[in-house]
């Protein structure tokens, strides 16, 4: 499944899947597109898509039985 940072913004469809998909989180950036401007709200936005594609395996995907550190 994907992110909500995956769906294509500008494609009708697609926004509508990912408010879809993650109601929560389209409306807390609905609130923040209203509060910041357009500039510091996609700066915002390409920061956390950024973010979600470094993000670090959860530990309940390990397979090994060692800690693993970064």
């Amino acid at each position: 499944m994907k992110s909500f940072y995956d769906f294509n913004r500008s494609s009708p469809e697609e926004r509508q899947q990912q408010y879809k998909y993650y109601p929560e989180m389209a409306l807390f950036h609905i609130a923040l597109r209203e509060e910041l401007g357009e500039e510091e709200y996609n700066a915002f936005y390409r920061a956390e898509q950024e973010a979600q594609k470094r993000s670090i395996t959860p530990m309940s995907h390990q397979t090994s039985r060692k800690w693993v550190t970064v």
